[in-house]
């Protein structure tokens, strides 16, 4: 008997060994080229300020360059009573604009329940997609606790989470955009999406305060050696905003997220395969080439803390 189980444990380890050491070998898949395809960046919101659609396109999986923009296109969003028509930028191929002309009044992306489209004209080819902008929520306020003991960061970190509660009302849906020191947190890690003020729509989460994980507005940023480190430091700032969005766009970054936070690793094994995101982008031409990204229209609240010791 002692035998037979030694004889099972040196198959174990070699089996194991062996699979470790498969994860450590170098593999250069040979991927074929796909056509590209018409990729649309367009995230628009009702706040005063510049309004961008970025248009580029798809480019194989390990190209090592940033994405070509796609010049020449004709952009355009309307809604009921008025268009907007967007302008490349002459120093940024591919970045389409529109400026408010009255900085001092609301501009015309202001209204709560408006329905828009967004018609994109490429060459021969005409894509359209729609979005409708949905209430938001306030922000009540931005708090900053010490951490002297906690898994997640070092010792004596400093922590941020805002604090805000969702209106009543079922199937409400945001993305939290958090920023440190005017910088956008954007890593997978750091996208922080909700429904209503949960996780999901099976969470039953509406017309209560944000779930703690939620309220969490903190970099993940690591040292040289990998190691995490404090969130922030006394001085640093924390700009938090709400955008809504709806069902599709959540559903879009959920995706993202899934696709783009990948452990590696052993870990990668028991991940979700690599998927296409799902996109609202239509062409009009049923026999078309087909094209990828996201359109939304948000209403956005925000507000601001600086860390300062008492």
């Amino acid at each position: 008997m002692f035998i037979k189980s030694f004889h099972k444990q040196l198959i174990v380890l070699f089996v194991t060994a062996s699979l470790f050491y498969s994860c450590e070998e170098t593999i250069n898949p040979d991927l074929e080229d796909a056509d590209p395809k018409l990729v649309v960046d367009a995230w628009l919101n009702n706040k005063v300020e510049d309004q961008v659609v970025k248009l580029s396109w798809t480019q194989p999986y390990l190209e090592n360059t940033l994405p070509t923009g796609v010049s020449g296109a004709t952009v355009v969003v309307t809604y009921d009573g008025g268009e907007v028509i967007f302008t490349e930028d002459a120093n940024a191929a591919g970045t389409y604009r529109w400026t408010p002309t009255d900085v001092t009044s609301a501009d015309v992306f202001g209204t709560i329940g408006r329905n828009y489209k967004l018609t994109v004209q490429v060459g021969a080819e005409t894509f359209e997609a729609t979005s409708r902008i949905n209430r938001t929520v306030a922000i009540d306020s931005i708090t900053f606790e010490f951490e002297e003991s906690d898994p997640q960061y070092p010792d004596n970190s400093y922590t941020a989470e805002f604090w805000a509660t969702d209106p009543v009302g079922k199937g409400d849906t945001y993305w939290i955009r958090s920023y440190k020191n005017g910088v956008a947190l954007l890593k997978p890690s750091e996208i922080n999406v909700a429904y209503d003020a949960g996780f999901t729509a099976g969470g039953n989460f509406d017309g209560v305060t944000f779930l703690p994980p939620l309220r969490s507005v903190n970099p993940d940023e690591e040292d040289e050696n990998d190691e995490p480190l404090s969130p922030y430091e006394p001085g640093d700032s924390v700009y938090v905003e709400i955008h809504s969005i709806t069902l599709e766009a959540y559903n879009f970054l959920n995706q993202v997220i899934i696709q783009t936070d990948r452990p590696g690793g052993f870990a990668e094994l028991f991940s979700t395969p690599l998927a296409n995101v799902s996109t609202n982008i239509t062409n009009l031409d049923p026999n078309g080439t087909k094209a990828v990204g996201f359109f939304n229209v948000s209403a956005v609240s925000g507000m601001g803390k600086k860390l300062e010791l008492e």
